[in-house]
Formats: structure tokens, C-alpha cells, sequence
């Protein structure tokens, strides 16, 4: 017994099954480190959508503020106008060129809320590939030997 364990065929086929292992654990960790690789991909992609998100948010708020201002300047118009009704001396004037800066205002608003919405969008659907690549991690790291042969023969 002694002979056969310390006999140079034995120590290469010990030392080549060895390899074999090593190999095919190599693999597998590869392919994992692969799938949290693309994982991570997403997970920069969804941060990107909520910088883009939260700078709508911000730009929004910009137009809310200056609608209010607007707005203000609207409510002294209004109360020009009725003051000066009987004088009709061009208050109505006033009130136009406040609507129409409210009015540029909320056609800000509407685009910053389009596109608010697309991104809101893209996030889902980057929330959606995310959840997909951690089922697929999740299953590697469970089940390396079926996740390696593609299912077959586990």
C-alpha cells in the first residue's frame, strides 16, 4: 500500500484530479462574480435614475416657488384692477402679462413632470432587471452545480 500511494502515477492522477477541482470551483466563482458584476451594473443604472429624479424634483420645486410668486403678482393685479375698475386706466394689462408668465411657468411645471415620469419609468424598469440578476445570483449561490450546467443533470 505504501508503494502504490507514493508511486508517481498515483501522485499525478491525485495531483490532476486536484487541478480538476480547482478548475471547476474557478468556474463556478466565475460565473457568480459575473452575475453580481452585472448586478451592480443596475444598481449604478438605478442610481443614476434617482439623480435624474431627484433633480426634476428639484426643478419642480423651482417652478412651484415661482409660480407662487406669480401667483402673488396675479392676486395684485386683481385687487389694481378692481381698485382702478371705474378708472379703466390699463390694469387689465397687468393681469395679461402675469397670466403670461404663469403661464410659461406651468409649461415648465408640465415638462419638468413629463420628464419626471420618464425617469420614474426607466427606474421600474431597472428596478425590474435588478430583481431578475438578484434571483439569478441568488440561485448561483444556492445551486452552483445546476447553475453551472445550465440545470442539467441536478
Amino acid at each position: 500500500m505504501y508503494r502504490r500511494a507514493t508511486s508517481g502515477g498515483f501522485i499525478a492522477v491525485t495531483t490532476f484530479l486536484i487541478v480538476v477541482v480547482m478548475a471547476v470551483f474557478t468556474w463556478v466563482m466565475y460565473g457568480m462574480a459575473r452575475q453580481v458584476f452585472v448586478m451592480t451594473d443596475v444598481m449604478v443604472e438605478v442610481n443614476q435614475s434617482f439623480k435624474a429624479m431627484v433633480s426634476d424634483m428639484n426643478a419642480m420645486a423651482e417652478d412651484t416657488r415661482s409660480m407662487r410668486k406669480d401667483i402673488g403678482h396675479m392676486v395684485g393685479a386683481i385687487d389694481d384692477m378692481s381698485v382702478r375698475m371705474a378708472e379703466m386706466d390699463g390694469s387689465i394689462g397687468e393681469m395679461g402679462a402675469d397670466i403670461a408668465a404663469m403661464n410659461a411657468t406651468v409649461g415648465s411645471m408640465d415638462r419638468a413632470v413629463s420628464s419626471m415620469a420618464t425617469t420614474v419609468q426607466a427606474m421600474n424598469v431597472n428596478v425590474g432587471r435588478m430583481r431578475a440578476d438578484i434571483g439569478r445570483a441568488s440561485y448561483a449561490f444556492s445551486n452552483p452545480m445546476s447553475y453551472m450546467f445550465k440545470g442539467f443533470p441536478f
